[in-house]
């Protein structure tokens, strides 16, 4: 299923050395992949969101310094253009974390070594993000067995986190991919999320290409969902996890956990190591990026002859606010989705987790 460019977020052109990437903003309409060709250009992408994803936004931050410091390999540049990448997107911890994993490879050596090795690096931790993530598909896929009852079972998810949000397999997504491929039963309920609506452009068209039944709901209809007994498990992803639990996401995640924990449906979320800060404490300290208001106040589509437009919502000179993410109190997650396991959403559960990854 995975394994190809067929299914993958991200391309590197080992003889034009170039980095290709899909534009999302986009889809589902149009599938067109561009070159990430100077630093303006990754930044463009990962502020604009034709990039987006906790884990993609990192591996293409380290693909974009590994292009700028073969521009320019000075010590000015390297802290310059990881400052510059950094300042894209604030909420995302993955952004950080890739930057300073390939800041860190290169940081000792002379200039003319530096850009060899950072390609390296992206290129490396690329293919960790695959690995890791196909991992969090198979820890999680234990968790969905332990709900199956013989026919099919029904998952809601929240924004994206599938092979868009990531390289391949994805996070949220990973173990329904891995379900779907079992011969097990899955239907997923798609949230649409707005503003920007990632769940109905991005991942329904995702689970549509994979063969995955789905269908798309508003987001306002999920908590009746659950009170009718339609949803046996929530699974989302997370762009920033803190070190006691907490899981900060797209905003409406937040209402979701709720809902769950009203209805004892199991609220699950999936993420790599990366994604905890495990210098924040709790939920209260991850800053919240607020977005365009136009988001809110606009929307586009196809209209009748196929043309792409955007319309305006609200009236003119209309207020609004824009919260790209919320927090979900670690109290009701039910468990964390990683590659190294299921771990429960507590200080305890990350020691444990953070014992694991040390091999402990």
């Amino acid at each position: 299923m995975f394994g190809t460019d067929e299914l993958c977020s991200l391309r590197w052109d080992p003889v034009s050395e170039k980095v290709e990437v899909i534009d999302q903003t986009l889809l589902p309409h149009t599938l067109r992949w561009c070159h990430l060709d100077s630093l303006e250009a990754f930044c463009h992408a990962i502020s604009t969101m034709q990039v987006r994803g906790a884990p993609l936004i990192g591996i293409t931050a380290a693909f974009g310094l590994a292009h700028a410091l073969s521009q320019d390999a000075s010590d000015e540049n390297l802290a310059g253009a990881a400052a510059t990448l950094l300042a894209t997107r604030p909420t995302a911890v993955n952004l950080r974390w890739a930057l300073q994993e390939v800041s860190v490879a290169v940081r000792n050596l002379a200039p003319p070594e530096r850009a060899r090795a950072a390609l390296d690096k992206a290129r490396a931790l690329r293919e960790e993000d695959i690995a890791n993530c196909e991992r969090i598909g198979d820890n999680g896929l234990q968790l969905l067995r332990t709900l199956g009852s013989g026919d099919s079972l029904n998952i809601m998810t929240h924004c994206n986190a599938g092979w868009l949000a990531a390289i391949q397999w994805g996070t949220a997504l990973a173990p329904i991919y891995k379900a779907h491929a079992s011969g097990m039963p899955v239907h997923v309920w798609v949230s649409e999320t707005r503003p920007r609506n990632q769940g109905t452009n991005l991942t329904a068209w995702e689970l549509q290409r994979a063969g995955v039944p789905c269908t798309i709901v508003a987001d306002n209809s999920c908590g009746q969902l659950m009170r009718q007994g339609r949803v046996d498990c929530v699974i989302v992803g997370s762009d920033r996890t803190a070190a006691n639990g907490d899981v900060c996401n797209k905003v409406g995640t937040y209402l979701k956990a709720l809902a769950a924990q009203a209805n004892g449906i199991p609220f699950y979320v999936a993420l790599p190591e990366s994604t905890i800060d495990w210098d924040c404490p709790g939920g209260e300290q991850i800053p919240i990026e607020e977005r365009d208001v136009a988001e809110v106040l606009s929307i586009a589509g196809l209209d009748a002859g196929g043309e792409l437009r955007e319309v305006n919502l609200a009236a003119a000179h209309s207020q609004a606010l824009n919260p790209a993410f919320d927090v979900t109190p670690a109290a009701l997650v039910k468990a964390l989705v990683t590659e190294h396991g299921n771990f429960n959403a507590s200080e305890e559960g990350l020691r444990k987790l953070r014992a694991a990854m040390n091999g402990a």
